[in-house]
């Protein structure tokens, strides 16, 4: 900008790549910086993507009780919750001051929606969100409690939602709400949850919103694999998982100031065979990331709104442990999943929801202003990998190796690294 004042007719093509380099640069900080932890550990959604995090105590007690399951068995284990990192770098403040954000997509205080709500709101944001009408008054009952810990932010205050809006992602307007749902005890009493009604009444009370998260999903038949799945129940998955974003920055993009951000949730299963996640949501998450990219460039172009999403690694939600639970005295689902990924990730250790809102904060802040179109991983780097180091194939060979490097290349070495001292 101070290029342009001095000279604004003759910008050379060597300043515009300074600048290009800054922007470059202020981005990558916004990924790096904050998806990283900055403290040591102090520790919505049927999807692996919808998370929790913990405190010291809880994280030493997983680190320790998910070591390698090779033939053993081990109880289910409560998801992770670990304390919030500043929204400032030094060089670098977030001050979110004065911007709305609207989350759809919570219902408790254990997912990835709540993480990158406390997130926003430790920079500033105000925060509202959007929740599904069947579990509203449990929410709120919640909320009204309050949350303990879970809720607190880094000031030492509990988090405040300024407002909670009933929201079925399913419905885009009024008139495709069937008269079940109308019907329905669940629903009674509540009006105006399609996203049209929404976001008129989020306009009407704000005026505006300056980020935009969607943090839902559901697939009905996501314990079938898609070879059985119906076609009934892909579609419901495909509705409330990728086309519920589409439509949300659809109705909320007018109220969006230039400069304004839209980020979704999505999850590895969309490109990578994850067997055991079905029902279509692979399919789902596979548009979701597919329509990042589009509707980047569509509301990019109308509205000057940036549109990204991020790949999160598994973690032991109330949701995702819904997903395939175990009988008593046995382990879920997502339980193996976050041992595979221990067992085989870069970055041998847990992940925490707080890890997701951290990057969420990066990518809705200015610091990635010249950031659109992305799926960011926030998983310790398990989609890169080609190769599983626990596999039965190849854990013999690894296993007769020993010294550096083939001691930190071995399934054990990320549950041992992670065990309290």
């Amino acid at each position: 900008r101070k290029i342009e004042r001095l000279c604004p007719t003759e910008l050379s093509i060597g300043s515009a790549i300074v600048m290009m380099r800054r922007n470059v640069l202020l981005g990558v900080a916004s990924i790096v910086a904050l998806a990283s932890p900055a403290a040591a550990f102090n520790a919505p959604a049927l999807s692996p993507c919808s998370f929790a995090a913990t405190r010291t105590a809880a994280c030493n007690v997983a680190a320790k009780a998910r070591l390698p399951s090779f033939g053993r068995k081990s109880m289910p284990l409560a998801a992770p919750r670990q304390a919030a990192a500043g929204p400032s770098m030094k060089g670098y403040s977030i001050d979110l001051t004065g911007k709305v954000a609207f989350i759809a997509g919570v219902a408790d205080a254990s997912g990835y929606g709540w993480a990158i709500a406390k997130q926003l709101a430790n920079a500033g944001a105000t925060i509202v969100v959007g929740t599904w009408p069947p579990v509203l008054t449990l929410f709120e009952r919640g909320i009204k409690k309050g949350f303990g810990e879970d809720g607190q932010l880094l000031d030492g205050t509990a988090m405040v939602i300024d407002k909670i809006y009933p929201l079925d992602a399913m419905f885009s307007n009024p008139s495709e709400v069937p008269d079940d749902i109308k019907a329905n005890k669940r629903y009674a009493g509540i009006t105006g949850y399609d996203i049209e009604s929404c976001a008129a009444k989020v306009k009407a009370d704000y005026g505006k919103v300056d980020i935009l998260i969607h943090s839902l999903a559901n697939g009905p038949e996501v314990t079938r694999p898609l070879l059985d799945t119906s076609r009934a129940g892909y579609l419901a998955a495909s509705s409330a998982s990728a086309y519920s974003a589409v439509s949300m920055l659809g109705h909320f993009g007018p109220m969006m100031p230039k400069g304004s951000s839209f980020l979704s949730l999505s999850y590895l299963a969309s490109e990578m065979v994850v067997p055991g996640y079905g029902g279509g949501m692979s399919s789902a998450k596979a548009q979701l990331e597919s329509d990042t990219k589009v509707l980047s460039w569509e509301a990019g172009r109308k509205y000057g709104i940036r549109v990204n999403t991020i790949s999160a690694g598994p973690l032991a939600s109330r949701a995702a442990i819904a997903i395939k639970k175990g009988a008593a005295g046995e382990r879920n689902y997502i339980d193996y999943c976050i041992d595979y990924n221990i067992a085989n990730s870069p970055l041998a250790k847990p992940l925490f929801a707080d890890d997701v809102g951290r990057a969420a904060l990066g990518l809705c802040s200015e610091l990635s202003g010249a950031v659109t179109g992305t799926c960011a991983y926030v998983d310790n780097g398990m989609h890169c990998m080609g190769l599983t180091v626990d596999s039965n194939s190849f854990k013999e060979y690894i296993d007769q190796q020993s010294g550096d490097p083939w001691d930190n290349w071995k399934a054990e070495y990320g549950f041992q690294n992670n065990m309290p001292q």
